[in-house]
């Protein structure tokens, strides 16, 4: 079998940022979808996100993206890497790191700031519904924000190659 993209990538050069990691094409409509890695802790150096944080992330994501006035109708998926050290952001069309990164912030912010109960976090609604970390979550989206977005470089915006 072919290796696929997102292992081609090396993980001993990659860092937290805004990454785009693929864009395909459906070969039937020519519909364009981006895949973008937004990775928030470095691969194999920094201890991954645990699940309930992680699962707070993803509640908190993708009920603000379904929702942002601009981007509802282009947001595809929201969701955890397995290896839990960031999320993928799928969109329709072709868009670049620069284009996504105010949405990025946008949506960091609001789980930075975010105190009510999490969307979706009840047992008629979810698979695992207790299995959440606000102020973890909280957390993990101030140092992504203050960390990483404020003043991100283009080696965070585009992958590297060794």
């Amino acid at each position: 079998m072919e290796r696929i993209a997102s292992f081609s990538v090396d993980h001993l050069l990659l860092e937290p940022g805004v990454y785009v990691s693929r864009i395909d094409r459906d070969p039937a409509t020519a519909a364009v979808v981006t895949t973008f890695d937004l990775r928030l802790t470095t691969p194999n150096k920094e201890p991954v996100m645990n699940t309930a944080e992680c699962h707070t992330i993803e509640h908190l994501g993708a009920t603000f993206l379904r929702n942002h006035a601009e981007w509802s109708s282009r947001i595809v998926y929201f969701g955890p890497m397995g290896c839990r050290t960031g999320f993928y952001l799928v969109v329709f069309g072709e868009v670049t790191s620069e284009e996504i990164l105010p949405l990025v912030r946008e949506l960091f912010e609001f789980v930075a700031d975010f105190e009510d109960d999490v969307p979706g976090a009840a047992p008629e609604e979810c698979g695992n519904y207790l299995d959440q970390n606000l102020p973890m979550a909280n957390w993990l989206a101030r140092r992504y924000l203050n960390r990483d977005l404020a003043d991100i470089d283009e080696k965070h915006l585009h992958y590297q190659q060794a």
